[in-house]
């Protein structure tokens, strides 16, 4: 309460707002994040290649460039782009780029940072890197960095996208209404959000399903990430 006896939100006496993220290099057991640059540009072309439609990019706000010479300046916007930050994920068997993830809506000030335009190639879908992937940004924004809200936004008719936030330990809170055009048409966007104060827990849940006894010999797991999950998301709906 404060003198007028109105509610007013928890003070924050120590609050400093984190820095702006650095382009680094994010090394994990299964993939590494790389700052996204022309050298992976041929590679994730031919990833990409591998989808027999364009379905992975419906709720992309652009269309899959059609041929190399249009994916190599696709890819060399992507490196040059401040805010979004773009990674490539790298896939240490082949040394190959095989999908992309970005921090974006950084906003310091507040220590809010979204992760967004998340494009896996069929070579990372449901794969072990694919989540590792997002556990490595999501480590970097909240350990690293000290952000205190890490969100996900996707078109609310995003299935998939909406099952994969509550999968990773997203909290669902609500759809905003004509949120976007984007191309030619309208999109309800579904917010998702996880909080400095989820991730203790959730961190050492992904810790431990990443762990290689959580997986046998042929590489399948053993329990699933949401067994490890402190809370259900009961939010979703």
């Amino acid at each position: 309460m404060n003198e007028y006896g109105q509610p007013i939100g928890e003070a924050l006496p120590n609050w400093v707002s984190p820095p702006f993220p650095s382009p680094v290099v994010l090394q994990g057991q299964y993939c590494r994040l790389e700052p996204i640059a022309d050298r992976h540009a041929d590679s994730l072309f031919v990833a990409y290649q591998q989808a027999p439609d364009h379905r992975d990019w419906t709720y992309i706000p652009l269309e899959r460039p059609e041929d190399l010479a249009q994916f190599r300046q696709y890819v060399a916007s992507l490196a040059s782009s401040v805010d979004p930050q773009h990674y490539a994920i790298i896939d240490p068997a082949s040394s190959q780029a095989v999908g992309t993830l970005a921090l974006m809506r950084i906003m310091p000030v507040v220590g809010s940072v979204e992760v967004g335009f998340v494009i896996y190639s069929p070579l990372i879908q449901r794969s072990t890197m694919a989540t590792e992937a997002q556990f490595l940004l999501m480590q970097y924004a909240f350990d690293k960095l000290g952000y205190r809200r890490y969100e996900w936004k996707c078109d609310s008719l995003n299935s998939p996208s909406r099952k994969a936030a509550l999968r990773l330990g997203f909290q669902f809170e609500g759809i905003f209404r004509q949120a976007v055009v984007y191309k030619g048409r309208n999109r309800d966007t579904a917010w998702f959000s996880i909080i400095d104060r989820d991730w203790p827990m959730l961190s050492q849940a992904y810790q431990q399903w990443l762990a290689p006894n959580n997986f046998d010999a042929a590489g399948k797991q053993r329990q699933r990430l949401q067994d490890f999950m402190p809370l259900r998301n009961v939010l979703e709906e």
